[in-house]
């Protein structure tokens, strides 16, 4: 087996499974995660996502290979790892009796504090990091809902984590929010903490990530920066036609990948100059013109069916 590298990789996991029972949920993943900058996962429901996380977090035993988190072999290390990451699940799980203060000072007793930095003032501090320092004292059951994932995100920040861990962080608010919450999670990047992130936001991955996993069925289908997924696994230019009813003709299918859905043609294609002149042959047709993007790699990799 090769060596794990602890000083490069803050999460290094080699040939990574879990069953339960007769199901494999995670099969045979290699997985290393860089020190510093967003690794993101990204993948279906029932991919195996949640359970990678929880065997990263030492709450779920692996079935088999290696694994080691900030250089501590995973799950024997559980404890005094998780005292060193934070993490923003995907339930607000917040106490509504506490105020949004309250919340942070309850959630930081479980963490020794260094006796020269005073507690209010740093909680304080993080307030205002996610903008919410005039709410205080508020209750969080008069908190909105992107109020309360920003709080949830302040909260996973007490104990000065080495590795934030967000889960699906933004899902569910509204563009405002979104564009805050990414912009403070570039802040702590530019400061050395190594964000993992899931998300089904294939922009929030394109703009947050600096290297990413597809992971489907349990195994890793793909991986490597946004960028180069794109150019490595799709076709440049994507041409999107509403044709209704019509199948794609010959000369398209000739200079395109065509995929047909719910009356659009999708042509994936490296010439779309000779896409858009054939389909002047065709008045009437609507089309939008448009480079590739993750979604499309998403997509191809994954496939187009429902997931539960």
């Amino acid at each position: 087996m090769v060596a794990l590298n602890t000083d490069t990789y803050v999460i290094d996991a080699q040939g990574l499974r879990k069953r339960f029972g007769d199901e494999t949920v995670v099969d045979g993943i290699d997985l290393r995660v860089p020190r510093g900058g967003c690794f993101g996962l990204l993948g279906p429901n029932g991919a195996g996502k949640t359970t990678t996380l929880r065997m990263i977090l030492g709450r779920a035993v692996p079935s088999g290979g290696a694994l080691t988190v900030l250089g501590e072999p995973m799950p024997a290390a559980g404890r005094r790892v998780r005292a060193r990451i934070g993490v923003v699940p995907q339930d607000d799980n917040l106490d509504p009796d506490f105020t949004v203060v309250e919340n942070l000072q309850v959630y930081a007793g479980y963490f020794p504090r260094p006796a020269r930095r005073p507690l209010r003032p740093y909680l304080m501090s993080l307030l205002e990091f996610v903008a919410l320092a005039d709410r205080a004292g508020d209750r969080v059951q008069d908190l909105s809902g992107g109020m309360r994932r920003r709080l949830v995100i302040a909260r996973a920040l007490v104990n000065d984590p080495e590795l934030l861990i967000l889960d699906e962080p933004t899902t569910g608010l509204d563009p405002q929010i979104r564009h805050l919450i990414w912009s403070r999670l570039r802040e702590l990047k530019d400061r050395g903490t190594t964000v993992l992130l899931t998300t089904h936001y294939m922009e929030e991955a394109e703009r947050l990530c600096d290297r990413l996993a597809i992971i489907d069925r349990g195994r890793i289908l793909a991986e490597d920066t946004p960028r180069a997924l794109v150019a490595g696994e799709v076709e440049p230019s994507v041409v999107e036609v509403r044709a209704g009813s019509r199948t794609p003709p010959p000369e398209i299918v000739r200079q395109a990948r065509v995929e047909t859905i719910d009356g659009v043609w999708h042509c994936h294609t490296r010439v779309p100059n000779a896409v858009l002149a054939s389909l002047q042959q065709y008045p009437g047709l609507e089309y939008l013109h448009r480079p590739a993007n993750l979604e499309d790699v998403f997509l191809r990799l994954t496939g187009r069916e429902l997931r539960d």
